[in-house]
C-alpha cells in the first residue's frame, strides 16, 4: 500500500485485533479491546516470512520497505526480532517497525527493534497528563521509563530514527505543549525526520478532531526551529490511491482494511481495476458484517469490523 511515510510498503500485521499497550483517542481501528504490557507469541514466525516471501513473489512493483504495522503494538510480540531477521536472511527489502514506544525502555524491546532498517517512534506528549489523556496508557506503563527509553535508544541504533506526533486539536497543539516535544526531539541524540500528523480518518473517540490549519503551522514551525530544515515533515493529507494488493482482491481489501481503513473512492477504484463490481461487493461486505462504512471530514470509509 501506498504510505505518507515509507512510500510503497508492503504491510505485516504481527499482532491480532486491538491487542495494545495503547488506547489512543484518535485511532483508525478503535479502542483497545486488549490493553496489555506483556509480550507474547502470537503468530508462527516461519508462516509469517513464508507469506511475506509469497507476496513478494507476487508483487509487480517496486517495494521500498517491508512494515511492521500491525492492529495493535508490534512489541508485544516476543517474536518480533526472530520474525524480522528470518525476513532479512531470504528478502533483500529493508525492514521497518512502526511502534508507539512504550515498551522500548524494556532491554528486549530495545534488542528487537535493533534488527530494522527504519524504526518509527510515537510521541504525542512529554508530559504525563496529556500523555494519559491522548494515549490512554496502560495503568502498569510509567512516561519517564518510556522516555528515558527513547532517549537510550537512539544512542544505539544505527538505523534510520522517525518520530511521528498525531496532534489532536485541544488536547496536544497548544504552543506550549508541542514547544516541549519539539524540544525533546531535538535532545535526542539523532532523529532523521520528524513527521506531524493528525486525524484524517474516523477517530475511536468521534468527538476527536484535528487542529486548525493555524495550530498545525505553529507546532511545524516550532519543530523547524529545534530541528532544522528537512527534518520535519507534515502528513495533514491522504495518501495516493495506487494500492497495489496481491492475491484475491475482496480478501486483500479485507486484510487491508483491518489495519488500514480506506476511503471509499479509492476502494471503488481498487475494485474497479480488477474487473469487479463496487456496489456489488461493498453492499455484500456490508450486509455480511464485514466491513462498516464511516464518514469523517466529508470522505466515507471502508473499515473492517473486528469482531
Amino acid at each position: 500500500m501506498p504510505s505518507r511515510r515509507l512510500g510503497t510498503s508492503l504491510g505485516i500485521n504481527n499482532i491480532p485485533p486491538k491487542h495494545c499497550t495503547y488506547s489512543c483517542i484518535y485511532c483508525q481501528l478503535g479502542r483497545t479491546k486488549h490493553l496489555e504490557v506483556e509480550r507474547r507469541k502470537f503468530y508462527d514466525p516461519d508462516e509469517m516470512v513464508s507469506q511475506v516471501v509469497k507476496a513478494v513473489e507476487e508483487s509487480n512493483q517496486k517495494i521500498d520497505y517491508i512494515t511492521f504495522v500491525p492492529d495493535g503494538e508490534p512489541t508485544l510480540d516476543i517474536n518480533l526480532g526472530k520474525t524480522a531477521e528470518k525476513i532479512k536472511e531470504v528478502v533483500s527489502i529493508p525492514l521497518a517497525v512502526l511502534t508507539n514506544a512504550s515498551l522500548i525502555f524494556r532491554d528486549d524491546v530495545a534488542s528487537d527493534l535493533q534488527v530494522f532498517n527504519l524504526v518509527s517512534l510515537k510521541i504525542d506528549a512529554v508530559d504525563v497528563k496529556t500523555w494519559r489523556l491522548i494515549n490512554r496508557p496502560h495503568p502498569d506503563l510509567k512516561l519517564n521509563k518510556i522516555l528515558d527509553g527513547i532517549k537510550d535508544f537512539t544512542k544505539s541504533f544505527n538505523g534510520i530514527i522517525i518520530t511521528e506526533t498525531m496532534l489532536v486539536s485541544g488536547v496536544n497543539d497548544s504552543v506550549s505543549k508541542c514547544r516541549k516535544i519539539a524540544e525533546f526531539i531535538r535532545d535526542l541524540e539523532r532523529v532523521d525526520k520528524a513527521f506531524i500528523a493528525v486525524p484524517i480518518r474516523p477517530p475511536s473517540e468521534p468527538w476527536v478532531k484535528p487542529p486548525g490549519e493555524d495550530r498545525i503551522l505553529s507546532c511545524y514551525s516550532l519543530m523547524w526551529e529545534c530541528l532544522g530544515e528537512g527534518k520535519v515533515e507534515l502528513m495533514v493529507g491522504y495518501e495516493k490511491s495506487n494500492f497495489k494488493l496481491v492475491g484475491d482482491p475482496v480478501k486483500a481489501l479485507l486484510a487491508t482494511t483491518s489495519v488500514h481503513p480506506m476511503r471509499m473512492d479509492y476502494a471503488r477504484k481498487y475494485l474497479s481495476e480488477r474487473g469487479l463490481n463496487p456496489d456489488e461487493v461493498i453492499a455484500d461486505l456490508v450486509s455480511k458484517g464485514e466491513i462498516v462504512i464511516a464518514e469523517y471530514r466529508g470522505h466515507k470509509f471502508i473499515i473492517r469490523k473486528i469482531m
